[in-house]
């Protein structure tokens, strides 16, 4: 059975039992498939969804794109080089560990309200899966790569460019789909912690309304965010690293 026709199928009985099971729910505790489809009908309709889903995607997409853009190659530097793993992994691991959270009321006053703090807070909540996995990428590659091209006399730049970096592509790509939903969990609590806005906006309105229709809308356009992304960067994956899919044990 193809893979598409499963998931599918699993998406029906799903959502089929919640439409079921939700009617018999007090509207203020839940809501059904139906109910937030009309919800989500109607912020379509009146152009508030829109525009709050691209207020909420500029931050993000500037913050992720900086955690790409830092991670990997940090990540790289500090799995090729023990020096700079002894000087800087320190820092990654307490990054990763620390509840970034607490931060926002300081990167407040530092940024500001508006789009920076936001950006910040997706940038800090998502460049440490990415630079933690791109670590451990390099750290995996096998010595007799290297040894190959130390024996043609190559700078380690060149190592790193042409031997660690194609190797370590799958933990990059790994670290990188890790990051999308910690980025989407931060860009919500960035609009709540910050100027209420966006999809966040919707999101407490709602709630303080006890309209919980409306409530799962922006929840659920998370959601398929998160997942299409995820959906994405699989792809690219394929595309730039085909090799993984042939040497993976999985089963159909």
């Amino acid at each position: 059975m193809p893979r598409w026709l499963i998931t599918c199928l699993s998406l029906g009985v799903f959502l089929s039992i919640w439409e079921f099971f939700g009617r018999d729910i007090n509207p203020v505790f839940g809501s059904y498939p139906s109910a937030i489809l009309a919800a989500f009908w109607e912020l379509t309709r009146s152009g508030e969804l829109p525009a709050a889903l691209a207020q909420s995607l500029q931050p993000f997409a500037v913050g992720y794109a900086l955690a790409i853009a830092i991670g990997v190659p940090l990540g790289l530097v500090i799995g090729r080089f023990r020096t700079m793993e002894a000087a800087l992994g320190i820092y990654v691991m307490a990054g990763y560990a620390m509840p970034l959270v607490a931060l926002v009321p300081l990167l407040m006053l530092w940024l500001g309200l508006g789009f920076k703090v936001k950006a910040a807070v997706v940038l800090l909540m998502s460049v440490f899966p990415i630079c933690i996995n791109t670590w451990a990428g390099v750290a995996a590659v096998p010595k007799s790569l290297i040894d190959v091209g130390k024996s043609f006399v190559a700078s380690d730049a060149v190592i790193l460019r042409r031997i660690v970096l194609p190797a370590t592509l799958p933990y990059i790509i790994v670290g990188i789909r890790l990051a999308v939903g910690r980025a989407v969990v931060a860009m919500v609590i960035a609009e709540f912690f910050t100027a209420i806005s966006g999809l966040g906006a919707i999101i407490i309105n709602s709630a303080n309304n006890f309209d919980t229709a409306k409530m799962f809308v922006p929840v659920l356009v998370l959601v398929l965010l998160a997942t299409g992304l995820n959906a994405l960067i699989g792809a690219f994956e394929q595309r730039v690293a085909p090799w993984q899919a042939e040497i993976a044990g999985r089963d159909n």
